[in-house]
């Protein structure tokens, strides 16, 4: 997320994996409004072999899958957001919006006074 100058970026780890952050965030909320990985990652212009693997990663990282899956032919497959994984991407939601929160303000506000529009030349250093 940013905000003007400032970018924020939340991750959460399990061990050293990442386990959730804004492209996970995106993908999941991706996957709900398709009902299926294949449609979400379409909708976000990743591979479906790249969604896979991120929903398994996060499916590892919590003690519950974020994600369900039905496979085979017919009505009733595709993902959905399990009762966690919607718990999980509203918690993760309201983070982002607590951290773009902290950071208006007068310290923001003092800061970006002293950043320049542009980089300098590298021979102006």
């Amino acid at each position: 997320m940013r905000a003007g100058a400032l970018k924020l970026k939340a991750q959460l780890f399990c061990g050293d994996e990442p386990a959730m952050g804004p492209g996970k965030a995106a993908l999941l909320e991706a996957i709900d409004a398709a009902g299926s990985i294949s449609a979400g990652a379409r909708s976000l212009g990743m591979s479906y072999r790249r969604a896979w693997l991120l929903v398994d990663e996060m499916n590892r990282c919590f003690a519950d899958r974020l994600v369900d899956t039905v496979s085979g032919g017919g009505a009733g497959r595709g993902a959905t957001l399990s009762v966690t994984g919607r718990a999980v991407l509203t918690a993760f939601r309201a983070i982002e919006r607590r951290m773009m929160a902290a950071a208006e303000g007068e310290a923001y506000d003092a800061l970006r006074g002293l950043l320049r529009d542009t980089p300098q030349a590298a021979e102006d250093c």
